[in-house]
């Protein structure tokens, strides 16, 4: 049976997913259950950055063939959340929420102020990511397996 994680670099940048992932699910399962009346926006997109971390751990881990398309798309997505949303909770902070501004606060979200709440990993993993995928192309990977 073929591994489907190599060594090394994918292997950390996996389970810095894995973590991120167990953090952002439980973090807006519980802002869904009990504070979405207080705002609703930021704890949609806890919701959907849980999501886009589950679905890139799946798709580094598999990184071969549309799979590895999957990878680029949700880093891309992931990084783009994380600027968006960090910027917005940076000069607006109550704009998706009372208190949304608050990295630390009951509707805060992973990307929240660029990531803050979690050491600014938000911010950083999409780019480790991204590089990753750069430096080892589907196509290359398939032609040297073979």
């Amino acid at each position: 049976m073929p591994r489907l994680v190599g060594t090394g670099t994918l292997t950390v940048l996996i389970a810095v997913y894995a973590v991120l992932v167990m953090a952002a699910v439980g973090r807006s399962a519980f802002q869904i259950i009990d504070h979405f009346s207080k705002a609703p926006i930021a704890i949609s997109i806890s919701g959907i950055s849980a999501l886009v971390y589950v679905l890139a751990m799946v798709a580094l881990i598999l990184h071969k063939g549309v799979w590895y398309r999957i990878a680029w798309a949700t880093v891309s997505v992931e990084f783009a959340g994380v600027v968006v949303v960090g910027a917005i909770t940076t000069f607006f902070p109550d704009a998706v929420g009372p208190d949304s501004g608050n990295a630390f606060g009951d509707t805060a979200t992973v990307w929240t102020v660029f990531g803050q709440g979690y050491w600014f990993v938000p911010l950083v993993l999409p780019l480790a990511g991204m590089w990753w995928l750069r430096t080892h192309p589907a196509g290359v990977r398939g032609k040297a397996a073979a």
